[in-house]
């Protein structure tokens, strides 16, 4: 009675257009917390019959979940615990960006102790102010970099940065930052294959800094990273619908509370139908009177508090019953509500309104990937 559905076939798509965009450069796709709330494992899979030439995960836990489900494209993880070891990561051949020498001390210890080389991409901090070696850590880095690609233990296959989306004057600055900081590393001797700075958004507005690879994420689940353009702006397709149907409908009559709070009272008489979907499975509570649904070709919005389990529609004289369909989200080309509305009635961002879906939603998938 609650269904996320997950069009693997738009991701393909997706991906295709977006590596159109790249003009000839690689792509990464980044299937992070759980590929962005639409099932790791699964999109990967598509991901990897597509042709995807990188996955981007976060952590190493994530990269062996897909190891694990015996995805063999080149994976790359970027954000490290202090104390970890990076054993597991090399003995399983993934990438890893890295940022500080402590981290780049222990990669080089794991490829001793396990006779493999390390890939790594050294990260540095452009402006986002969060992962990354700052300017003044750099050069220290890039020294035990070309010491240790001297000993045999790494290999340094990318330069790589992360822009904040700040606004197109702060963009170009970390642009120039992230230039200057390759500059420095060839100075210093590093030999790399590639250069990645541009997530979806910086994708979209900065041709000039898709460079030898591209990571892109929001854009492969058919969203759009802006609040002004739409995903169909850019040819996207949104891969994500989520659905329940409705369990029970009564008449009440006029003056009757509905749900918490009775932040609705009925105004008159009405049929009430219930649906069993609420802020456990990710349906933002503060979206409650602002957000809407679609039952049988009409929106209807959430008039009363979204509660933990489910939500109460006011749906008038309409003739709706137990077991009809209700959208949630999804392709707004089916005239049904978006994520991005969604997230416009809770105040956030389309990201967090696909990635935290979940609770007792149950995943079904169109395009499949069949395993061997």
């Amino acid at each position: 009675m609650r269904n996320l559905i997950i069009d693997l076939d738009a991701i393909a798509f997706n991906l295709g257009v977006m590596r159109n965009r790249a003009g000839g450069a690689k792509v990464c796709g980044v299937v992070k917390a759980d590929a962005y709330g639409h099932g790791m494992v699964e999109v990967a899979r598509k991901l990897e019959q597509a042709g995807v030439d990188y996955l981007g995960v976060a952590d190493i836990n994530e990269a062996l979940t897909l190891r694990r489900a015996g995805i063999d494209a080149p994976i790359l993880a970027w954000l490290h615990d202090a104390e970890e070891m990076f054993i597991e990561a090399l003995n399983e051949g993934i990438e890893l960006g890295l940022a500080n020498v402590d981290h780049l001390n222990r990669v080089a210890a794991a490829a001793e102790i396990t006779g493999r080389l390390a890939r790594v991409h050294l990260k540095i901090d452009t402006g986002l102010g969060r992962n990354g070696a700052s300017e003044a850590e750099w050069p220290q880095l890039l020294k035990l970099a070309r010491g240790l690609v001297a000993e045999g233990f790494i290999q340094v296959v990318a330069i790589f940065s992360h822009l904040s989306s700040t606004g197109e004057a702060e963009d170009l600055a970390q642009i120039a930052r992230f230039e200057a900081a390759v500059d420095v590393a060839r100075q210093a001797g590093i030999s790399f294959e590639l250069r990645h700075l541009t997530a979806s958004d910086g994708s979209l507005n900065y041709p000039q800094a898709h460079y030898e690879m591209v990571r892109i994420g929001l854009a492969l689940y058919g969203l759009s990273p802006f609040s002004d353009n739409k995903a169909a702006d850019y040819g996207l397709r949104p891969a994500m619908t989520a659905t329940a149907n409705v369990t029970q409908v009564k008449r009440v009559p006029a003056g009757e509370g509905v749900s918490y709070g009775y932040q609705h009272r009925t105004a008159a008489e009405t049929t009430l139908a219930l649906v069993p979907v609420g802020y456990a499975e990710g349906l933002p509570r503060q979206a409650s009177g602002k957000a809407e649904v679609a039952i049988n070709g009409k929106k209807y919005r959430i008039l009363s508090r979204i509660a933990m389990d489910q939500f109460v529609l006011d749906a008038g004289d309409d003739n709706i019953e137990a077991g009809d369909l209700v959208t949630i989200f999804g392709d707004p080309a089916a005239l049904v509500p978006s994520a991005d509305d969604l997230a416009d009635a809770a105040d956030t961002i389309n990201y967090e309104i696909v990635t935290r879906m979940g609770g007792r939603f149950v995943r079904s998938y169109l395009g499949r990937v069949d395993q061997e």
